[in-house]
Order: C-alpha cells, then sequence, then structure tokens
C-alpha cells in the first residue's frame, strides 16, 4: 500500500507545505477562489454579509495571539522567535485597527464585537486554535498558522485591476496581499519545511490532518457568510 505521508529522507518536490496543500485539495482551490472573494475584489460583499464576516472573524484574534505565542515558546531557534513576535505585533497594530475602523463604519455594537452569537464553523475552527495551543507541537503550531495565513494570501495576491472604493472590503484585500504579508506567508513555508525533515511519518500525518482540516474549516468559513 502506497504511503499517505513522505518518507523521513525528505522526498516532496515543493516542500512538505506543498505536499500537503496537494492533499487538502478541492478545499484548498475552494477558498482561493471562493465567490465570496471574488465579489470582495469588485466591492459587491453586501454590507451585512461583510459585517458578519468581520464580527465572527475577530472572534480568532486573541487565540491566533495565544497559538502565536505558543509558536513563541515552542520555537527552536532564537531567529525563529523574533520573526513570530514580528507577527504579533502586526495584529495587535495594523490588522486591529483595521477592524476597530471597519466596525465604527459598519455601525457594529460594542456586544457584537466583544461576545456575539457564534457561527458553528466558527465555534469548531476556534476549538481547533485553542487545542493546537494547548496541546500541539512546534510543527502543529506552524501547519495551522500555515493554513489560516497562506489560504489568504493565495485568494488576496491577484487582486483586483482596481480597489473597491469601500475601504472595508478595500483594506481587507491589501492587509492580505502586501510584500511584507508575503514574506511572512513564505517565512512559515519555510520554516514548516526545514522542522519537517525531523518529524518522523507518526508526527507527519498529524500535521497532515491538522492542515486539511483548517482548510476544510477556511472554506466552511466563507460558505457561512456568502449563503
Amino acid at each position: 500500500m502506497e504511503s499517505t505521508t513522505p518518507g523521513n529522507g525528505g522526498e516532496f518536490p515543493g516542500g512538505f507545505t506543498e505536499w500537503m496543500r496537494e492533499r487538502s485539495e478541492p478545499d484548498f482551490g475552494a477558498v482561493v477562489a471562493h465567490p465570496f472573494t471574488e465579489a470582495l475584489f469588485e466591492g459587491k460583499v453586501p454590507r451585512e454579509r461583510m459585517r458578519g464576516y468581520l464580527v465572527q472573524d475577530y472572534q480568532f484574534v486573541d487565540l491566533l495571539l495565544a497559538l502565536l505565542g505558543a509558536g513563541l515558546a515552542r520555537a527552536d531557534r532564537h531567529t525563529s522567535r523574533l520573526r513570530i513576535a514580528g507577527s504579533v505585533a502586526v495584529i495587535t497594530g495594523i490588522e486591529n485597527d483595521y477592524f476597530r475602523r471597519s466596525f465604527d463604519e459598519l455601525e457594529v455594537p460594542r456586544h457584537e464585537r466583544e461576545a456575539p452569537e457564534l457561527d458553528e464553523v466558527t465555534v469548531a475552527f476556534r476549538d481547533l486554535l485553542g487545542d493546537t495551543t494547548e496541546r500541539g507541537s512546534y510543527a502543529d503550531v506552524l501547519t495551522v498558522l500555515t493554513v489560516a495565513e497562506w489560504s489568504y494570501l493565495e485568494w488576496a495576491s491577484p487582486g483586483p485591476e482596481r480597489l473597491p472604493e469601500d475601504f472595508v472590503q478595500a483594506e481587507w484585500i491589501t492587509l492580505h496581499n502586501g510584500a511584507e504579508f508575503a514574506d511572512w506567508v513564505n517565512w512559515l513555508r519555510s520554516e514548516l519545511d526545514r522542522v519537517a525533515e525531523e518529524l518522523d511519518e507518526r508526527e507527519r500525518a498529524r500535521c497532515l490532518r491538522l492542515f486539511q482540516l483548517a482548510t476544510r474549516y477556511e472554506r466552511d468559513f466563507f460558505d457561512a457568510h456568502w449563503r
């Protein structure tokens, strides 16, 4: 029987992350080319759908910071910790400011920002983030982070010929297709590719399961706000 994971010799063309992405189709491709993001490029996501999407997405921010903190604690190199720390600064600065301004524009009351009723997929995705933070290895943490960041870079990278006039939609695109964000995603992938060289088959299989599950949740999250 053909093995579901690459061997310990590192024989996966394109790297471990590319290997996992290929085995996470069609979900990964569905995230990258989703009707929600296509409408976003045209500035045609209805206000209420954009509002609901951002309110739910904001509920991941605190857990994402905790996941980055787990990465800081479990990284095997000082340079890796410095790189992860830089991402924490972005989330607590530029990205948090975007959410604040967008919520003001969309007239989201404080209780909805801080404690909204959560969608089913939001609950499931939050559980995955929390479990990985509490019990995941460094490779597990990198895997979940890679899905979250890489999938967004991929859908946002083509960019529209002309950004929407609505800053809420326009800046959600530019937050995820700029050079600094691309550099962060490329580092995450190269870091996970590096760490995977030292993993055994069981550990690699776990990473693949996490990658596929996180990808499925990303697709479900877009679906939930497009239906």
